[in-house]
This record gives C-alpha cells, structure tokens and sequence, in this order.
C-alpha cells in the first residue's frame, strides 16, 4: 500500500501527552512496536502510521493535511490560533494555564498586573486574557521553565500550565488567575481524504 492510502497521526513524540496517547491507540487495538529513534511508526496490525512531532507543530501538520488526525492540547490549539475540527475531548492532558506570581508578592487582582512583567510560553493567550481585563503589562516571551523566571529577577509573575501544581510550589509560586482550561483533543484535518473517513469510526465509536 502507498504512503498515501495510509492514515497518518501525528502525537507529541515526547512530554505529557505522549504515553496517553499511545495507551489510547493501544485500547483502540493500534499496534505499534518500538522503532529506535524514527519519527514514522507503521502500525504492525492496520494501514496507520504514527508521526512524532513536537506538540506545536501538531497543528501545522493537520491543518494542512499531512496528518490526518491529531492528538494535542486545547491551549495549543489556541495558542497557535488554529481552528481546527476536534473529533473529540479525550479526558487525559487536563490542565490549566494560569497566572502565577510569588508568595510574598503584592499581585492579588488582574489589575495588580498592570506594569508587571510576565513570563510565558503562550504570549497570545495571555495578551488575549489581558486585553479582557483591560489590563496593559509586559509580556515576556521564553521557550519554557517559566517558574523560574521571577527568582531570578526576569519577571514578576509567570503564565504557565498548571496539572498538580507541584512544580509552582517547589518554586514559591502561588496560582492567582486562571487563563483558559485545557485537555487533550484528537483533531482531524479539513482537507477531503478517503482513508480519514475510513478509519475515523474506529476513534469515535467509543469517544463521542
């Protein structure tokens, strides 16, 4: 079979949604075997492969098609700005993206944010969350380990994703604000695709 009557899913090749989504295909009865290093993984019982990609470009390769479906966080989706057609909610990745300042900081209201300095990964999310609050600070755009950020003098307060909450506290953080709430969803491409609508039941038939 040629590479282009083979569905193609694309999941975070590592992080928090990665073991997830692969026990999600294993109860779908996808099996994939380990490949070493590769980022194509043909699926050993169905015509599937498995793409590994990192969490922000998931949207990318959905959108235009070179996925057929995708499992990503909603706070990427948005994030990104993509509006893509969610399949459905997958009740695992649940989280939220807060805003999160020291203890023994003076930030107890948005309006304590005006002037401030934020340190985040998701500087579209939160200039939205900010426009709402009629709220003028400084965005601080950065890669990742926002909570950080505040001890050593970057920023005063951090927008991140927040699970359990450990890590905010291990580093003095207080959650204050949330920004939006998030979980895993499975996304399908909207270009036209026989082999999507051929094995799309086999993800919905149990989701929905």
């Amino acid at each position: 079979m040629s590479t282009k009557q083979r569905l193609r899913i694309a999941i975070q090749k590592s992080g928090r949604l990665y073991q997830s989504s692969l026990d999600l295909l294993a109860a779908r009865g996808l099996i994939f075997l380990p490949n070493g290093r590769s980022l194509i993984n043909p699926c050993a019982n169905r015509p599937i492969d498995l793409l590994y990609l990192r969490d922000d470009d998931i949207p990318e390769y959905v959108e235009r098609g070179i996925a057929d479906l995708g499992i990503v966080g909603e706070n990427v989706l948005a994030e990104k700005g993509r509006m893509l057609p969610i399949v459905s909610r997958l009740d695992f990745g649940i989280c939220r993206l807060v805003i999160a300042a020291p203890q023994n900081s003076d930030i107890w209201r948005p309006q304590d944010l005006v002037g401030r300095r934020i340190a985040t990964s998701y500087p579209k999310l939160l200039a939205a969350y900010l426009e709402k609050e009629n709220v003028k600070a400084c965005i601080v755009p950065i890669s990742g380990s926002a909570e950080i950020t505040p001890r050593l003098g970057l920023a005063d307060a951090v927008c991140d994703i927040v699970q359990t909450g450990a890590t905010l506290k291990a580093h003095d953080l207080v959650p204050l604000f949330t920004v939006m709430e998030s979980q895993a969803v499975l996304v399908k491409s909207p270009t036209e695709s026989t082999r999507k609508e051929e094995f799309l039941p086999l993800f919905t038939k149990v989701l929905l």
